[in-house]
């Protein structure tokens, strides 16, 4: 079987009912792809906050590690909807994924906030970095393990429902809503996994290839949901941990050199 023909079949993600088939998704694939290239080259480590950059730059940074981490994982339900879509599928996937994106880059404006909020709290005292890395870690650990989160990720989870109710919106920007309404879900599944971000340093890419991991483990894994209730526990203990332990967040443990924009120029 050559390549291109795999490509073209779908497979299943076994007790998700998702079928995925890769060339329907190609162009998304590909534009993450480039965004993990580009995030590979702008990495930073466990820098921590803003890592001296201004609201645009951080925003737009923000907006291509989103790109990364959250359009693969969001690639098989897009496959699934581009198998309703009979003509202009190309141009249709690319409003889904305008959506898709718009949400999680909105979510820039909070994360450049916290990011300011990191910068104070590092260069204030080791002992308010350690608690915010507990607060962090907390935070996450819970939500994990609250009624809402199970609810966003059996969205993401069991899409065929969803699916139905979208093949309802009408207009030229209905492939544009489909994205924003499937993101929000997404967003209320994963935002404190990408609140995590600010206690490993933000451009950290070691930190981006395993929260992205843990999203897509969480949506299409078999046991996904057990394994999100396995996540939040990780994160308690690390909460507990990190009292101790500060290196556990990287970014939020002072060693990390304050970078200027001046200093970035060459990069």
């Amino acid at each position: 079987m050559s390549l291109f023909s795999a490509a073209r079949r779908p497979f299943a993600f076994p007790g998700s009912g998702i079928q995925f088939t890769p060339l329907h998704v190609l162009p998304l694939l590909l534009v993450a792809g480039l965004a993990w290239a580009w995030s590979a080259d702008r990495a930073m480590g466990s820098m921590p906050g803003t890592m001296g950059r201004d609201a645009i730059s951080f925003i737009g940074m923000w907006t291509l590690m989103m790109t990364a981490m959250m359009l693969p994982s969001a690639a098989p339900f897009a496959s699934m909807h581009a198998r309703t879509v009979a003509s202009r599928r190309v141009p249709r996937l690319a409003l889904f994924a305008l959506g898709y994106i718009a949400v999680w880059a909105a979510t820039g404006v909070p994360a450049f906030g916290l990011a300011l909020l990191v910068d104070e709290v590092v260069s204030a005292s080791s002992t308010a970095a350690t608690v915010m890395a507990v607060a962090i870690f907390a935070g996450c650990g819970i939500y994990q393990l609250t009624p809402l989160k199970d609810a966003c990720l059996s969205h993401c989870r069991s899409p065929i429902g969803h699916l139905l109710h979208y093949a309802n919106f009408k207009g030229v920007t209905r492939d544009l809503r489909v994205g924003l309404h499937h993101g929000s879900y997404c967003l209320g599944c994963c935002w404190t996994l990408m609140v995590l971000m600010a206690a490993y340093g933000f451009m950290n890419l070691w930190a981006m290839v395993g929260i992205a991991g843990v999203v897509a483990i969480e949506k299409y894994w078999v046991r996904g949901d057990w394994f999100a209730r396995a996540v939040g526990i990780t994160a308690l203990v690390f909460a507990v941990a990190v009292i101790w332990v500060p290196g556990l967040a990287p970014g939020l443990d002072g060693s990390g050199p304050v970078m200027t924009m001046a200093g970035m120029g060459s990069r």
